[in-house]
Order: C-alpha cells, then sequence, then structure tokens
C-alpha cells in the first residue's frame, strides 16, 4: 500500500536536506515539482522499519544526519531577539492639550540637537572630517566599473571653501540673503555646492527636472537668484529659452563641457557660462576664511511643487534641518551605531528633504556617501558594487520589488510553496523581534534578494508615502534587516513620525519624532473630531518650517498663530500610541450624488498595479463617476501586448481596446482589494504614452495630464 508522506515531514526533509548540502559543501538540494508533489513511501509497521535495509536505511540515516546538521546550525546562529527602546504598547505620551509626544523625550522636551557641537549643517559637516580622521566622503562609480572612486572629508571641505571663495570672488557676498541654484541630479558637485553655502551663510535653492522652466523662471524670479549650478549642457538650454524673462539671471555654473554653439547662445542672452573647475581656481587664489551660519539662519530653500498653481518656497533653517535629523539620529541609534564604515548610496533626489536629510545624518558621523549612476534601471549594481548599511527609500521601489519576487514564483508550485513558507517563518521571527540575515529561510529565500541591496544593509526608511501591510512585511522578512516606516512633509523638514525599532505591526506611521509635538484638530465638515482621536495631523516643534517665501497668504493657510503646521492629512490615533493616515483634507471633490472623492488616495491604490506607471484622477461635480488617465509600465505593458498579438509599438498599445480592457479590470480589482469604494473606481480610463525627455518631465504629472482632458 502507498501513502502520500505529511505535508509537516515533507518539509523538513525538503528543507534539511537543502541545509545538509550548505552545511557538507555540497550541490544543493533542489528538489523538483514532481518530488513535492509524488514524494511516497511504504506504508509498513516499525517492526518493519527496523528490518529493513538497503536504500530505506540509508535514506533513513540521510535524514536523521540531515536533522542533526540542521540542530547544530540552528544552535550555531541562533538569534538573540532586539528589545525595543520603548513599550511597543505604549509609545506616546499624551500632554494636557491632547498632543502627543515621543516616549524618548526628556522630561517632556522636544529633541533640538543630538551633539552639543552640532547646530548647523556646517558643524555637521566638520564634525563628520573629524570623526572620519579624513576618510572617504563622497564616492562615485565610473562607468563600466563596479568600484567607487572616493573624495576625502577633507577635500570635500577644501573644495567647498574653494568654491564659496570663488562665489565671493565672482562679486557674491558671504551673507544668508544670498541665494545659488542648484539644477542637477545627485554628485559630488551638488554637495559642494551646498557645503560651501553653508559654509558662508549662504542659502542654497534646489531645482529639478519636474517643476519645469516656468517654474523654474518663477523660482529665480521670486528670490532673485543670480547663479545657478547645473551639471550638464541641457539644463543651460533650458534656462536660457526663459532669459529673457529671468532679469536677475546673470551666471551659469556648470559641471560638465559645453558645446561653443551654447556658448555663444548665453553670450547673445547676456548670461556668463563658467566652468564650475574654474570657480574653485579662482576661488584658491583668493581663499576665504568660512563666515559660519548661526542656527537659525536660512538654510535652503525648498520648493514644493504642488497640484497647481506657482511652487510654494519652503524656508528651511539650520536648526529645522538638524532638529529634524538629531531625532532620527536619536531613533536609530537606539538599536544601532553610526560610523565612519557605514555606507549609503545617495539615490533620491537631493533636490528633497527627505534624502538631503540623510546626507546630513551621514555627514555627521563620518559616513561614506556613494552617489547612483543616475539611471535607475543600474541601481542594483550601484547597490551591490557600494554595499550600502543604510538605505533610505520610497514605498514604490519596494512594491516594485515585491511584485518582481512573486512574479518570478508563479513559474514553479515548489517555489510559490518555498516562498509562502519563508515568509510565514521569518514572520514569526520578526514577531519576536529577531532581526537577522543568517537564518535557514535567507539560506534558501531570501539571500538573492538581500544581495541585490548589497548584502550589508542593517536599516531600510521607507517615507513620502504609504506602504502596504503585505510589502511592509515582505521588506521586513525578505530584508533581513530593520524596516522603519516615516511620515512627515516638507513644511516639518521631512520627518514627524516613525515607527519604532522591535514594532513588528503595519498599518501606521509610528509615533512622534522626540523632537515635534503631533495633535489631530476637528474636521467637522467630513466627520472627523479630535475627541475620537480623528482630525486633521499637525506638527509644532523646531523642525516646522518659519513659513513660505514670500507668500504670507499660503503661510498662514498652512502655520496657525501658535505655530501648529496643519498638514491637510486626516489621521487617527491608535491605541499603542501611533498614528495612522485615513485621508486627505486638501484636494478632495464631490461628484454628483454628493461623494467625497480624495483623488490621491485613489491614485496610490491604482500604483499598485503593475501595469501602472503613473496615474491621474479626475472628476467633475456634474458627474457621478470618475475618469482615470493611465500612463502604462512600458516594460510589463508590453509583454502583455506581445503575448495577446498587439503591435507592439507602445502608442498603438494605448489605443488597444483588448489591453485597455486588461488594465482597466486590473486596476479595478487592485482598488478593491485595497478597499476603495464602488463610487472611487474610475469608469472611463485612458491610456497615455508619454516619452520621457527633459521637456516632457518639466511639468507635473496633473498639469501634463489635464490638457488630455
Amino acid at each position: 500500500m502507498l501513502v502520500i508522506i505529511r505535508f509537516p515531514l515533507v518539509k523538513s526533509i525538503l528543507v534539511a536536506a537543502a541545509l545538509y548540502g550548505k552545511i557538507l559543501g555540497q550541490q544543493s538540494c533542489k528538489p523538483s515539482d514532481e518530488l513535492l508533489l509524488s514524494f511516497e513511501i511504504k506504508s509498513v509497521d516499525m517492526q518493519h522499519l527496523r528490518d529493513t535495509g538497503g536504500a530505506l536505511g540509508v535514506t533513513l540515516g540521510a535524514v536523521t544526519a540531515v536533522t542533526a546538521a540542521a540542530a547544530t546550525y540552528y544552535i550555531a546562529t541562533r538569534p538573540e531577539p532586539l528589545i525595543p527602546p520603548t513599550d511597543i504598547n505604549d509609545q506616546a505620551n499624551i500632554l494636557e492639550d491632547g498632543s502627543r509626544i515621543s516616549k524618548f523625550c526628556r522630561d517632556g522636551k522636544l529633541l533640538e540637537y543630538y551633539y552639543d557641537d552640532v547646530k548647523t549643517t556646517f558643524e555637521g559637516f566638520k564634525r563628520g572630517l573629524q570623526m572620519s580622521n579624513n576618510g572617504p566622503c563622497l564616492g562615485t562609480r565610473p562607468a563600466g566599473s563596479n568600484r567607487y572612486v572616493w573624495q576625502s572629508y577633507q577635500q570635500i571641505y577644501d573644495r567647498a571653501q574653494a568654491f564659496g571663495s570663488g562665489l565671493i570672488a565672482d562679486g557674491l557676498e558671504a551673507r544668508n540673503d544670498t541665494f545659488i541654484g542648484i539644477y542637477s541630479i545627485n554628485r559630488a558637485e551638488w554637495v559642494i555646492t551646498d557645503q560651501a553655502c553653508a559654509m558662508f551663510s549662504m542659502v542654497s535653492v534646489p531645482l529639478y527636472d519636474t517643476l519645469g522652466p516656468d517654474a523654474c523662471k518663477y523660482i529665480i524670479n521670486q528670490i532673485g537668484i543670480s547663479h545657478v549650478v547645473v551639471d550638464k549642457e541641457d539644463k543651460i538650454k533650458l534656462l536660457l529659452e526663459k532669459s529673457s524673462s529671468m532679469p536677475t539671471l546673470a551666471c551659469i555654473i556648470v559641471m560638465e563641457n559645453v558645446s561653443e554653439e551654447t556658448k555663444s547662445l548665453a553670450t547673445k542672452s547676456n548670461v556668463k557660462i563658467v566652468k564650475f573647475t574654474t570657480v574653485e581656481v579662482d576661488g584658491k587664489q583668493t581663499l576665504q576664511e568660512p563666515v559660519p551660519p548661526k542656527p537659525t539662519d536660512l538654510m535652503t530653500v525648498c520648493y514644493t511643487s504642488g497640484t497647481t498653481g506657482d511652487p510654494k518656497g519652503v524656508m528651511i533653517s539650520h536648526r529645522n534641518m538638524v532638529a529634524n535629523m538629531s531625532s532620527v539620529i536619536y531613533c536609530i541609534k537606539t538599536v544601532t551605531t553610526i560610523g565612519p564604515e557605514d555606507r549609503h548610496l545617495s539615490y533620491l533626489p537631493l533636490a528633497h528633504n527627505f534624502e538631503r536629510g540623510m546626507n546630513v545624518v551621514m555627514y555627521m558621523h563620518g559616513c561614506q556617501v556613494g552617489f547612483s549612476s543616475g539611471d535607475i534601471r543600474k541601481l542594483a549594481e550601484d547597490l551591490q558594487s557600494l554595499k550600502p548599511q543604510f538605505f533610505p527609500t520610497v514605498p514604490r521601489l519596494l512594491n516594485r520589488i515585491y511584485d518582481k519576487v512573486l512574479a518570478a514564483t508563479k513559474s514553479s508550485a515548489l517555489k510559490r510553496w518555498l516562498f509562502d513558507l519563508a515568509l510565514s517563518e521569518k514572520m514569526k521571527e520578526i514577531q519576536s523581534c529577531i532581526i537577522r540575515k543568517n537564518s535557514l529561510w535567507d539560506y534558501l529565500v531570501f539571500g538573492k534578494i538581500q544581495k541585490q541591496l548589497g548584502g550589508k544593509v542593517r536599516i531600510i526608511l521607507t517615507g513620502s508615502a504609504p506602504i502596504e501591510p503585505k510589502v511592509m512585511n515582505f521588506s521586513r522578512c525578505a530584508f533581513g534587516c530593520l524596516v522603519m516606516e516615516g511620515y512627515g512633509q516638507t513644511e516639518a523638514l521631512a520627518g514627524c513620525t516613525l515607527t519604532i525599532a522591535g514594532d513588528y505591526t503595519t498599518g501606521h506611521v509610528g509615533s512622534p519624532l522626540p523632537g515635534c509635538k503631533i495633535k489631530v484638530v476637528d474636521v467637522p465638515d467630513m466627520g472627523y473630531f479630535a475627541s475620537e482621536g480623528k482630525g486633521e495631523v499637525c506638527c509644532y516643534g523646531p523642525n516646522v518650517f518659519s513659513g513660505y517665501f514670500n507668500n504670507k497668504e499660503k503661510t498662514k493657510e498652512a502655520l496657525d498663530k501658535d505655530g501648529w503646521l496643519h498638514t491637510g492629512d486626516i489621521g487617527v490615533w491608535l491605541p499603542n500610541g501611533t498614528l495612522k493616515i485615513i485621508d486627505r483634507k486638501k484636494n478632495i471633490f464631490k461628484l454628483a450624488q454628493g461623494e467625497y472623492i480624495a483623488p490621491e488616495k485613489i491614485e496610490i491604490a491604482y500604483m499598485r498595479s503593475e501595469y501602472v506607471a503613473q496615474v491621474f484622477i479626475e472628476g467633475d461635480s456634474l458627474k457621478p463617476f470618475l475618469l482615470g488617465i493611465i500612463v502604462p509600465d512600458a516594460e510589463t505593458v508590453m509583454k502583455v501586448a506581445k503575448d495577446n498579438g498587439v503591435s507592439e509599438d507602445m502608442e498603438s498599445v494605448c489605443q488597444s481596446k483588448k489591453i485597455k480592457d486588461i488594465i482597466h479590470k486590473d486596476i479595478l480589482a487592485v482598488g478593491k482589494s485595497l478597499g476603495l469604494k464602488s463610487f472611487e473606481q474610475v469608469k472611463i480610463m485612458i491610456m497615455v504614452y508619454i516619452k520621457y525627455s527633459i521637456k516632457d518631465r518639466n511639468l507635473g504629472m496633473r498639469e501634463r495630464l489635464t490638457g488630455l482632458m
């Protein structure tokens, strides 16, 4: 008589066999689907087992050896659980006014700075210079190489001093009303310019592609910027196209070579073009002593694109930056160290406070910052070359990794079974506060995923958008490190809340950082009341900005008379003291039947579809339904088009009813799975393909697509 062996035994034998091969240095056991589905053995009594020799005896002996090996391996790698720095069931203190502060606040006081000698970003970099003992500071990976080339802290300090001196030699003053534009991807010169500004009390103003030339023109004119630092020639041309309406623009400092044609065009536009290295050389000849900023001095004006209207210039002081990053440092250092041997890959835009703030954290500790190649398709190569310990990221990237891993498991029942099993077993460890990369499941399943990030990541920080619980759980299991989610906005520097190490729960954005207070206030027209723990999220503390540059009206909308920042987000306090974002106060409209619609919520949901690269939701109060404009993910959609016999030209694909129906059906299913109500689902879907040149990227998503309505 033949019987199928019971599942737990199959699991034990297959897993142990794979481990047995690893321990003995033999080829890993790679059982086929057929082995898993038809693993069978004769049903015999115990006496028969004892009497049976030959192959069965060898098999049982092997199983015994494998079991012993597995036990030995477990004992050798048995982990110590992480001890959460505070009670994860009681993560915030409630003050008399109903606001909440971190359990890490000493004597109820908000944290302003972590180190006594660091109250400005300039002091932070000087501390890093000392901490690193003039070690590696900024690294770049040359094309075709898998090694980073480094400049030391002293080299960067000296170059910043020379560059700042060169700006002064060109007629600028070392004072807090001198503004320098930076229009570049992440690279060493970006940081050198920023450090030069800090060293001489100047103010940096980042510009970036998605703002567009019209927005750049608005910023340059509003502030009165005379000098803009750019990386490449194409950005010079974009600025020169608008130069006739930018009377203050006098000098463009470029990092790379420029054609004679562009130089001639600049001359005709009465704009001077100077090489970055030339400014440095000029500065060395007239080297100036630093003019350090005060904590209350402006560090940067960071413009937010928003969805409509002109961008708003968020004024950020050195105090704002240091206070917020000190809070992040405090939370990180409750569970790990930060030091000169640690590395960080700078690939998120430095024009945004999230990445910029993380760079400040790195420099304060003498860490090494390597820049990505600038091509998102080569991000894995950058990570594997740099092998960073810290990895700030955004949910979209984690979603893509999750989707690709799941897609890879669909090809084999065994792969999916083993993946689900590994996920389940690793999750049990995480719920016991065990964080590691050396478990059996890392060996069998997750090791390859970890290597994609370089294999040495200790902490992942994710922010800028909500992350699904299943993706968060996957990330914590797969990467074998702490994964912490934060919440904030540019006006609060970067972060207001952060999940505490050891809190394995999902669906919230953590508790208040130790540098700010958080409260919720009534939004009666939406049915949210602070007495019920629900309302608009408000933030107060040394991280909160002082206002929008030259825009008192918008400043009054964002900051109340007591200095509280009104975020526009709707939150609810959970019983453990963490905050959950549930809605959005701004950017809502009504449909004809009276239902409120928050388009950003729907857009975030639809972005979870593997077919969607970008999405824009619009509606009309005179109509009872929503319109969705979809920019498809080219790689995924082209595969579907090929499988369905549709022309592989993207413009033709976007016109295909068959492909539209497939994508429409998928986004509706995704929306339903994420809790969208029927009236929140799109009835009409338009598909467009936008080829991304710099000019195309110049407009925000809404501005680009509104014209298609």
